[in-house]
Order: C-alpha cells, then sequence, then structure tokens
C-alpha cells in the first residue's frame, strides 16, 4: 500500500503563433522555403503525404529532409529524423539552431500546423539535451498558421531519460 503524500504538479509551455509566413523573420522565412523544397521532394507513396524539415546550424550550414516511406512500413523515416541525423553525420559538434517544418498532402489542404510526432520529438529533444543548448522548432502544414516552440523541451515537458 502506497503511504506517501501525492503532489500535484503542472506543467507549462508557452508558444508563438504567427498567422502566415510574412510575420516571421526574415532568415526563419528563408528556413521555411528550405522546409517547402525539402518537402516536394519526400517520397511519399502510400500515405501522399509529404513532410520537409530545414535545419539551420551556428555555422551558417542549411539541413534538409523530406520523409521516405517504405513498403515495409517501419523502414521509412520521418523527414525531422532525415535531416537531425545527417546534422549528427556531417556536422557532430555544430550546434542546431533552429528546425523548420512543413507538411502537405497530396489529397487535401493541410492549413493547420503539424507537429512533430513522438520518435521525432525525442530525436531533437537528444541533440538539444547533447549540445546543452536550444534548439527553436517552427511547424507549419502548407499554408496557414506557423507555431514557433523556443525549445523542444516546451513540446516534451518529460523527457526520457
Amino acid at each position: 500500500m502506497f503511504r506517501g503524500k501525492m503532489i500535484e504538479k503542472t506543467i507549462t509551455a508557452t508558444f508563438q503563433v504567427f498567422d502566415n509566413l510574412q510575420e516571421l523573420p526574415n532568415s526563419v522565412q528563408t528556413l521555411m522555403q528550405e522546409a517547402f523544397m525539402a518537402r516536394d521532394k519526400a517520397y511519399a507513396p502510400y500515405s501522399n503525404f509529404q513532410v520537409g524539415a530545414a535545419i539551420l546550424l551556428e555555422n551558417g550550414e542549411t539541413i534538409t529532409g523530406s520523409n521516405q516511406e517504405n513498403a515495409s512500413y517501419p523502414s521509412g523515416l520521418c523527414a525531422e529524423r532525415t535531416a537531425i541525423y545527417y546534422t549528427g553525420a556531417k556536422f557532430p559538434n555544430t550546434k542546431i539552431l533552429r528546425i523548420a517544418i512543413s507538411a502537405k498532402s497530396l489529397e487535401d489542404v493541410v492549413d493547420e500546423p503539424i507537429s512533430p510526432c513522438g520518435g521525432c520529438r525525442q530525436a531533437i529533444l537528444e541533440y538539444e539535451t547533447k549540445q546543452n543548448a536550444p534548439i527553436e522548432v517552427y511547424f507549419m502544414g502548407e499554408t496557414g498558421k506557423i507555431i514557433k516552440a523556443n525549445s523542444m523541451a516546451d513540446l516534451v515537458p518529460l523527457k526520457f531519460p
């Protein structure tokens, strides 16, 4: 039988919401345009759902990735992890400043922000922890509002491990 005292905690996160691309700083607009171009290179013949990610590094380099599906579904990879793992392989000691993510469907207009999946959140959070500095995360559909998190920790407040 549990004899401890239960306590309740509240976790909060603050996000910024931009109505459209023009409200973003120019450097973020450029990064999101890179995410759009990456998104259009996605290989998504099964879901018809294309995602692109663009990462800005502290050295000025931009790394992009798109989702890559496979008939053996677990063998595919999300855009965010494609980009983050390439970044880790190519620039292992360079800090990541921000990531921009955009998603679109070939069947319907995606006008609401699409956030990274749990696996991608964990992968980005590990790089944020490794570099001991926050990674700004911007995400959107193909049009409409953009959400900005100042850190991946805002999207994963109870990180593993």
